[in-house]
Formats: C-alpha cells, structure tokens, sequence
C-alpha cells in the first residue's frame, strides 16, 4: 500500500471523486482521498492523500489557496460561472482605475454568501442537490480572508486575476461580488488553482503521468511523505524499549525520547516522532507540565 501524497493536476470534466477513483485502479488500492473539491469545469492543484496519510487529509484542507481566473461583466448565471444559464444583463460603463480600486477593496476579511450550487451541506443535503431539484435554502454569509489579488488584467467584458486566499472562499462568488460593486453583474468563465499549500502547479502531475510512472515501476518518485509536510518540525527518536508504547499510538513519557534528542525538548509545541529505524510515527505534542509527548497525528508509516 501507498502511503503519501500526491500532487495531481485536475484536468477539466473530472469530479474530485473522479480522480480519487481513478488513483484507486490505477494504483490498486482503495484507501485514497482528496484535500479539498474542485469543480468539473476547473483545473489546477489537487493533493491526494494515500494510505495512512488519509489522516493528514484535513490539516492540508485548511492551507491557502491560490487560485487564476477569469469572469465576465455583464451577464448573470444560476450557478455563477460558464456552465448556467443567463438570467440577468446588464450594461456597465466602467474605467480601468475603478476596476483596480474596487477589486483592491475586497482584499481583506469579509462575509460572502455560499452559492446554490456548492458542495455545503444544509439539512443533510448538498446544496447543488437542491439547485438541481429548482429549490432554494436560505444560507447564512461566512467570514472568508483574501490575502491578495494581483495579476489583474482588463480586456473588457472580460478581467482576469490571481487570488490568494484561506479555505471556504468560492471564487465564482468573489467575481459576482466583484461585478456587483462595479455597477453590473458578472460570471466566472475559468478557474485555475495553482497552489494549495505547499503544492504547485509546477510540480503536479496529470493522471496519465501517474499511470505512466505506475507502467514504469517509478511512482515513489512522485509521492510525498508525510513528513516532508512538517519540515518546520523538529525530529524526535524514540528508543526501541518503548516501541511497545510507541507502534499502539500511546503518550509518551520523557524518557522514551533518545538521549541525543532530549536537548530538543524545550519551548516548542509539536514534533515529528520517529521510532529508532527511521520510520515516522506521527505528530506529537508536548505537554510540559506532565512531562508526556501525546500524539496529535498518528500515522506509524514503516517501511
């Protein structure tokens, strides 16, 4: 069994289920799962964990994401990009320098309303199920943080942009919202992810490449370990007369730690905890005051 991440390239008609059940007959193994939903009609970065690193699958959902686009001003769809029907336009008339200072004006912390046709659940139900079914939910706006948007480009109707930003943003939204503030309405027409933490685009890989690596027995080449994740980390060595202790995922006392590595043992919060050959066993705490590390993560991947 895989146990790792892979940095893919989401190619346009896919689901992110689609992927994950592609990676699961082209590796041949069922444990497998995506960081975080990409749309059908977008492309771009997404992480897939394998094996034990399914655990680690919601600390890479959490990290920033950068994302490429581009919408039009003055026409509205149902779902807010390319792929609805248009149910509203509207003129504009609209000069560069507006454009610029009112996209600089959503830089920030603000509140954005989820779209219809979003994978959130309501009441047990997603909601893009509903907009399917010609229904409406009333959904609450939810705080988002864009970090920058930069590469502006204004060849009118049309703009396109780079947007850094935490998780829960819906880009599609962030262009309506856009739109609106400039007088008109608008609707994304691609989307491009580009980076999600630390993976890039220019270090993804499309399926066919993964199924190629696979066909030439090269596939460890392409998988990330896990704890290449928390290079910011500090190692820690466990000695082997605590294994016992260590491979059932229990805390740990002080004195599991090597001798080498006790000095390390000081101010910070987490560390990556290996077993004496080399193998990582997880993420732990230390708790200072009882004197334990507790695991947080606990992977016990071995070679």
């Amino acid at each position: 069994m895989y146990n790792g991440i892979l940095n893919i390239y989401k190619e346009k008609d896919f689901t992110s289920h689609d992927v994950v059940a592609v990676l699961r007959g082209i590796l041949g193994q069922k444990k497998i799962g995506h960081t975080g939903t990409l749309d059908p009609q977008a492309i771009g970065v997404l992480p897939v964990c394998l094996g034990k690193a399914t655990k680690v699958a919601d600390l890479l959902t959490d990290k920033d994401k950068i994302y490429k686009t581009r919408f039009k001003l003055g026409e509205e769809t149902d779902t807010q990009d390319h792929t609805g029907e248009v149910i509203d336009r509207k003129p504009f008339s609209v000069d560069n320098t507006t454009i610029l200072e009112t996209i600089s004006g959503f830089v920030g912390e603000l509140e954005q309303l989820p779209p219809m046709y979003s994978a959130i659940k309501i009441g047990g139900r997603k909601l893009y199920d509903v907009a399917r079914s010609g229904q409406t939910i009333e959904r609450k706006k939810r705080w988002i943080t864009i970090h920058d948007i930069y590469d502006i480009r204004i060849n009118l109707p049309f703009i396109e942009m780079t947007v850094h930003c935490k998780k829960g943003t819906y880009i599609r939204t962030l262009c309506r919202d856009i739109s609106e503030a400039l007088g008109t309405c608008g609707h994304m027409v691609e989307l491009e992810r580009t980076a999600s933490g630390v993976f890039t685009k220019e270090t993804a890989l499309t399926l066919e490449e993964i199924k190629k690596l696979v066909h030439e027995n090269k596939i460890a080449e392409a998988i990330v370990q896990v704890d290449m994740l928390f290079s910011d980390y500090q190692r820690l060595v466990i000695d082997r007369d605590y294994n016992h202790m260590l491979y059932n995922g229990n805390k740990l006392p002080f004195e599991a730690i090597m001798k080498h590595d006790t000095d390390k043992v000081l101010d910070k919060t987490c560390y990556n905890v290996y077993n004496d050959e080399g193998d990582y066993m997880g993420i732990y705490e230390w708790l200072s005051p009882k004197n334990l590390l507790m695991p947080v993560k606990f992977f016990c991947i071995r070679h």
